[in-house]
């Protein structure tokens, strides 16, 4: 974690301290912060809480390291599996189409669209989904990535359709898939890999039930 990160957390930590010459540090050791996620001397003050609006999203693990027990079960029962991967897989097909359609009227493939696609499916499984286990994190990265390559596919299909002068429904039933995936493998590079690994990692993080400093308090503070 950089030091911006841990910042985060020791502005909020009733155990911060201010020391003129090198900042912010811990009273346990009078040094900056060293841990990685999650500190385990960490302790919210409650102050800072009340008078700032923490709106900010968590990250997942540290997230689910303060609820409870009571409330993850709780968030447990209101995820929607079946839901959360039905429309991910639309928003994914839907993407993927406009990833083709794009890429034709333009000539070229415009990478920073796989990032968009991962967004999306993220957070669309996000909001139906509700999901807080790594399942939810697991398919929709999967589903962004698949949705990537689908729209490659479909963007070579329309290439092919134009240079044919055939409309695309036609293109897509005489195509043979055998040399379409060939194309697929030999257009495939570099900069691909590393925009559909940026739509994973989007695909992944985005997809689980978001929760920010405040709320995760205020939910302990209905349970005390």
């Amino acid at each position: 974690m950089t030091r911006k990160e841990h910042l985060r957390f020791c502005e909020r930590c009733i155990k911060r301290e201010l020391n003129m010459k090198i900042g912010l540090v811990c009273n346990l050791t009078g040094k900056h912060a060293d841990f990685e996620k999650e500190c385990e001397n960490y302790e919210l003050d409650t102050t800072v809480v009340e008078t700032k609006n923490e709106t900010e999203e968590l990250d997942h693990e540290v997230a689910m390291s303060r609820l409870s027990e009571e409330n993850i079960e709780k968030f447990k029962e209101e995820q929607n599996f079946s839901l959360g991967l039905m429309t991910s897989i639309i928003t994914g097909t839907i993407c993927a189409i406009l990833w083709g359609i794009i890429t034709v009227a333009t000539g070229f493939q415009i990478g920073y669209m796989a990032i968009a696609i991962g967004a999306a499916v993220g957070f669309t499984n996000r909001f139906f989904g509700k999901g807080i286990e790594q399942v939810y994190g697991i398919y929709g990265a999967i589903i962004a990535i698949l949705s990537c390559f689908l729209g490659n596919i479909l963007s070579i299909i329309g290439f092919a359709a134009h240079g044919a002068d055939l409309g695309y429904f036609e293109a897509f039933i005489l195509i043979d898939f055998g040399k379409l995936f060939d194309i697929v493998g030999d257009t495939f590079g570099f900069v691909d890999v590393f925009f559909f690994a940026i739509a994973g990692i989007e695909g992944y993080k985005l997809s689980f039930r978001a929760f920010s400093e405040k709320e995760i308090f205020e939910l302990n503070e209905e349970e005390s």
